[in-house]
This record gives structure tokens, C-alpha cells and sequence, in this order.
């Protein structure tokens, strides 16, 4: 495989390859910081991958008292599914056990508009058991639920977009562990500043990168040999012997545009770290363009 370079760093001339999600967003709020960013990393737990997770989640961004429906401070989460049924039962589900349940908490519409609407107090409301009550401020309807600290006011709908992507994705390459978490941390970190686009995985970061497939009947997928280190002298290895640790970082966002931004933001803080601190390579999982129709070419989005 051809190589570039940034800064000393090698990339793959290669892509990742992402497919076609069902997104949305949603806004929680409460009265601290403390419990908006509990009850938002509550819910966006066991959320890493659609392959047994049901969905993939994360917070996009925290928010200011002036940027939230209700004036109090606020985080805003992604959600992405496979398919519109599956990211509803996941909303349902996982704002009725993460966020309802959660002191002084409330939940917005992250999204202006989509091609769908999902179902978010229009599915709760019915825990109050007839207590509910509807309330509609100019054209966006709210639902408000008699709870224990007072009430859940959570908006009746949320939009969906068809317009989504996952699996946008990075290989971080390097001599050390330690140097390629450096690396790998680095890109994450930048990543996080750019809107609309998530890293689900622990700390935005994947160290069991999987492949579709395996040799066991009814597993959908498998480590990564080509990239496992120990397994160098028994694979036909896709790294040399100057590598010793791979991670790597998987990527959604409500648009495509977002998760190219995304990557361009990450592969801009590897280069800018270095060889000698952090990573000797970059590279990229595909399936020679089989899975999903986005291509994202490494060159392309060099710094």
C-alpha cells in the first residue's frame, strides 16, 4: 500500500468506508451541569456499536443556560440505528430508564427538522398513568409527568434523519502503546470540537477493531487479525515490524459532511503530534467498498 506523509506521520493511501444511518438528536437538561452530563452519559451507556448494542450514542456537545429550551444547563446527545424501528425503541427505552429517572432532568428535540419524527414524550407520557398533562408552546408540544421531585417535562417528538452515517473510521499506528494513546487521544479531543459527529466507543477510542465475519457459526464479527501485533508471525500481517500497538477510532454523524470534518480534525492532531510523541502511521478499515457507499479517502483529508 502507498504511503503519504504529514509531518513525519505515514498515511495509507486508502478509505474508510461508512454506510447509511437513522439518526437523531436530543437536548437533556437539568438543574447543574452535574446531573445534565449524569443522566446524558447514563444514557448513552452500552451504546458502542449497533452489533449488540441496538444503537450507537454519545454527547455531541455540552451546553449553556442560554443555548437550552429551558435556561438551565444542558447537554446535547446523538443517537444512531440501523433502522427507524430500532433507534425508537432505543429512544424509548433509554430516556425512559436514563433520563426520567434522572433528579431534576428534562428532554428536548436536538434536531430543527428531518425526514421523520421519532415518538419521545409521545412514548413516555404513558408512565404517569393518566396523570400526564399536554402543553403546547407556539408549534412544538410538550409533555409534563408527575415524578417524585416534581415533574418531567419532556417534548412530544423528536426529528429523524435518514441522512446519517457510521462507521466513519481511523487506524492509529504506533511503537508503543503509550505513544499511540497519545496519538489516538489527541485526535479524539479534537474531534469532539467538531458538531454534529460522535465517537461512541470508551473514550472515542476501539482497541478490539473488529472485521466482518468469523470462523464461528453466528458470529457477525471478529477481531481485526490483519492489524493484531501478536498475531504478526502467523497472519499475513497488514504492519511491520516497527509496530507494536494499534487503535482505533470509529465515527457517526448526522451528515456525511460531519463526519469527513471529523476525521480531517483527527489525522490534522496525529500529524501535528508527531512521530517521536505519538503515531508512525495512519490507516483506515474498508471492505473494499462492499458495506457502505461513503468513501472517505485518507489523502484527501490530509492537514
Amino acid at each position: 500500500m502507498s504511503e503519504l506523509t504529514a509531518n513525519g506521520v505515514a498515511i495509507d493511501d486508502t478509505f474508510a468506508e461508512a454506510f447509511d444511518m437513522r439518526g437523531t438528536a436530543l437536548v437533556i437538561t437539568a438543574d447543574s451541569r452535574k446531573w445534565a452530563l449524569q443522566a446524558a452519559v447514563t444514557m448513552t451507556g452500552f451504546a458502542t456499536s449497533v452489533i449488540a448494542c441496538g444503537c450507537e450514542a454519545g454527547m455531541d456537545r455540552e451546553l449553556g443556560p442560554h443555548e437550552t429550551p429551558d435556561g438551565r444547563p444542558g447537554v446535547r446527545v446523538l443517537m444512531f440505528a440501523t433502522s427507524t424501528a430500532e433507534l425508537q425503541k432505543q429512544l424509548q427505552n433509554r430516556v425512559g430508564q436514563c433520563v426520567l429517572t434522572s433528579p431534576g432532568s428534562a428532554c428536548y428535540a436536538g434536531l430543527a427538522a428531518g425526514e421523520d419524527k421519532l415518538k419521545l414524550g409521545a412514548a413516555i407520557r404513558y408512565f404517569a398513568d393518566g396523570w400526564q398533562i399536554a402543553k403546547k408552546v407556539g408549534e412544538r408540544r410538550y409533555w409534563r409527568l408527575p415524578v417524585m421531585d416534581g415533574e418531567f417535562v419532556c417534548e412530544s417528538t423528536t426529528p429523524m434523519t435518514k441522512r446519517a452515517v457510521g462507521g466513519g473510521n481511523l487506524l492509529i499506528m504506533g511503537a508503543t502503546p503509550q505513544t499511540t494513546l497519545a496519538a489516538t487521544e489527541a485526535a479524539v479531543e479534537a474531534m469532539r470540537a467538531v458538531p454534529d459527529a460522535i465517537m461512541p466507543f470508551p473514550g472515542g477510542i476501539v482497541r478490539s477493531g473488529s472485521k466482518v465475519g468469523s470462523k464461528y457459526k453466528g458470529a457477525i464479527a471478529s477481531t481485526n487479525h490483519l492489524y493484531c501485533p501478536t498475531l504478526k508471525g502467523a497472519v499475513d500481517s497488514e504492519i511491520g515490524p516497527e509496530i507494536a500497538c494499534v487503535l482505533e477510532i470509529v465515527i457517526d454523524g448526522l451528515t456525511s459532511e460531519a463526519v469527513a470534518a471529523a476525521m480531517r480534525a483527527g489525522l490534522k492532531a496525529i500529524a501535528d503530534l508527531g512521530p517521536e510523541r505519538g503515531a508512525l502511521r495512519v490507516g483506515a478499515g474498508n471492505y473494499g467498498g462492499k458495506l457502505g457507499k461513503h468513501h472517505y479517502r485518507l489523502k484527501e483529508l490530509m492537514p
